[in-house]
């Protein structure tokens, strides 16, 4: 069966713009094709096709009538009997881990952003052409689909069994670092682009292989090497360091990273410090998607509609429990110690007890509405909604300690429930009922109730007495000013910009809103105490307890759509948040075992 073929060229390193020729070889009468609305992993319609220009059609020297029939799709009208090339234009600048990017530095596209689907043909054999970037001698080419005649720099043909594993490897693109390593018998390839060249590539492989040796034995066992059973033979890390962000999109046998460029380890410095372990879980977290997503994935993913939005409430599963699990073999794979993983639970914890929206929306429901809350994020998100990634990663912790409290044998953990599942579904679509049934089926009890509470009710988590059983103590730690007040703000350049305001807060009472900007206070709520305490120019929300000194009233001053208000204001006396730490004498045993 001869392959659709899209021949992919950077025509244009200045002008962002991408060239594609696709070929396809016995088109229908009326071919209809269309470009994705969205990609997989990113839960949000982008319209990837309002890049798409200058689409044009013919077969042999004849030119082919197109129609467009919507935002993304067009017919062509074809003879059935000879082949069909389109060629057409993307812009590419959008520098995500989600859609394509072009310039004289670095390239980089995922297939749903580039490459039209041709109805009817999904299913057939597919082939890329990447085609070298002239004038660009030094730049390579990696992506994890599998190559068929490709040179030195890795330019050339590559094959895809279908669209759906075509658009599924993205493609790096410049003059990149390339390190590879091995991991329980499986070669793994990591290349960065935009690196100071003071960076440790050789921490980062030695790290990251400490990380995939760690999660294949979770999955397939420490028996052998383990990778003999793992759904990929190979695996491709593509990360682009940036002045700034942060971001990560699974793939089936690859991943696109973006992180701080100083959160790369450093070769003068041996230190660990927050951004590397923040860049470490994310590594942790794609890799662990491998298997929870990209091969045991909801029910309503067994077939990707590229066309819509495809709904589950099971994110709080496939993200929630892939956010427990990316610290947690952190811990194990030996790259932090227990005291950093308890700072990075509880951080955790203060982000869903900092949502006023945990009590509005269950994580079931945030799930479902990832297409228009979690992507969509406003001043009202966290008054309206909660995270399917943060309270996700707490419904696991609970489930994984109540396992380990009610039974002290190994074999009864959350680890062998999510193995159970991968055995169960097959590696293929999972229901809640199939979590039920593998928890049923491990402890000889029913867990609805739980599942209940946890998943489909608004009710706090059990946290506290949970982490007590396994030796964890929780005490009160003194929130932020920002915290206390029931802020979210942006500081810079000595201006307070108010960004949020939280539900039931000191803040919401006073009635400070967001689109604020917080100028300064008079301290005291009467003129004698404004007077004894005086007036102020507010740089920072920090600064407040130096002006207040004992005083907790005072009267805002704010700057709102050019106009003066002055808002009493009272900060609340006390305002905590938890700090976890071992007991004292405690056994070895969660979370480094």
């Amino acid at each position: 069966m001869t392959a659709i073929l899209y021949a992919v060229e950077a025509a244009d390193l200045h002008a962002h713009l991408f060239r594609v020729t696709l070929t396809v070889p016995q088109p229908a009468a009326q071919q209809t094709v269309s470009l994705p609305v969205w990609i997989p992993g990113s839960y949000l319609v982008r319209e990837f096709a309002k890049n798409l220009q200058n689409l044009q059609a013919r077969q042999g020297r004849r030119s082919a009538a197109i129609h467009q029939r919507d935002k993304c799709t067009w017919a062509i009208a074809c003879k059935p009997d000879q082949a069909l090339v389109l060629s057409y234009e993307v812009y590419a600048l959008d520098n995500s881990v989600r859609t394509a990017w072009l310039d004289s530095q670095r390239g980089f596209f995922n297939g749903t952003s580039l490459c039209l689907r041709v109805h009817g043909q999904e299913a057939q054999p597919h082939q890329l052409q990447l085609q070298a970037v002239k004038g660009q001698a030094d730049w390579q080419a990696a992506t994890g689909l599998t190559p068929v005649k490709t040179d030195p720099h890795g330019f050339g043909l590559y094959q895809a069994a279908d669209y759906d594993e075509l658009v599924d490897c993205p493609v790096e693109l410049g003059h990149f670092w390339s390190g590879c390593f091995v991991a329980c018998g499986i070669p793994h390839r990591f290349v960065v682009a935009g690196a100071l060249p003071s960076w440790d590539g050789d921490r980062l492989l030695a790290d990251t292989q400490k990380i995939c040796e760690a999660e294949i034995r979770f999955w397939h066992g420490t028996g052998s090497k383990g990778g003999g059973k793992a759904p990929h033979t190979n695996y491709l890390f593509m990360l682009n360091a940036v002045h700034e962000g942060y971001g990560g999109l699974e793939h089936r046998n690859s991943t696109a990273l973006i992180c701080n460029r100083a959160d790369l380890p450093r070769q003068t410095s041996p230190h660990t410090n927050e951004g590397y372990t923040t860049l470490l879980g994310l590594i942790s977290h794609e890799y662990f998607h491998t298997w929870n997503v990209k091969q045991l994935r909801p029910d309503a993913f067994s077939r990707y509609d590229y066309t819509q939005e495809n709904y589950t409430q099971l994110l709080w599963f496939f993200e929630g429990f892939t956010s427990y699990y990316d610290d947690l073999l952190l811990r194990r794979a030996g790259l932090i110690d227990d005291a950093t993983y308890l700072k990075l639970l509880g951080k955790t914890i203060a982000q869903v007890q900092q949502t006023p929206g945990r009590h509005v929306q269950t994580v079931a429901q945030a799930s479902f509405d990832a297409w228009v809350k979690y992507y969509r994020q406003d001043e009202n998100t966290p008054n309206a909604t909660v995270s399917y990634y943060t309270k996700g990663s707490l419904v696991a912790l609970c489930l994984d300690l109540t396992l380990r409290n009610e039974f002290k044998a190994e074999g009864h953990r959350l680890d062998a429930v999510m193995r159970g599942l991968w055995k169960r579904c097959k590696a293929g679509p999972m229901r809640e009922q199939d979590l039920l049934d593998e928890l049923q089926a491990l402890t000889g009890r029913s867990w609805q109730a739980q599942i209940q509470a946890w998943v489909h009710s608004t009710t706090d988590l059990p946290l506290r007495e949970l982490l007590a059983g396994q030796g964890i103590e929780v005490s009160a730690e003194l929130a932020s000013m920002a915290q206390r007040l029931g802020l979210r703000v942006s500081e810079a350049g000595g201006s307070v910009q108010i960004k949020g305001v939280l539900r039931g807060s000191a803040a919401e009472a006073a009635g400070l809103a967001a689109g604020d900007e917080w100028l300064g206070l008079d301290v005291g709520a009467s003129p004698a105490a404004h007077a004894q305490g005086g007036s102020w120019r507010l740089n920072k929300l920090d600064d407040l307890p130096a002006l207040l000194g004992k005083e907790h009233r005072l009267v805002a001053l704010v700057s709102r759509d050019k106009r003066l208000l002055r808002l009493p204001l009272k900060v609340p006396e006390q305002a905590s948040s938890w700090k976890l730490a071992m007991r004292p004498g405690r056994e070895k045993g969660w979370p480094s075992a």
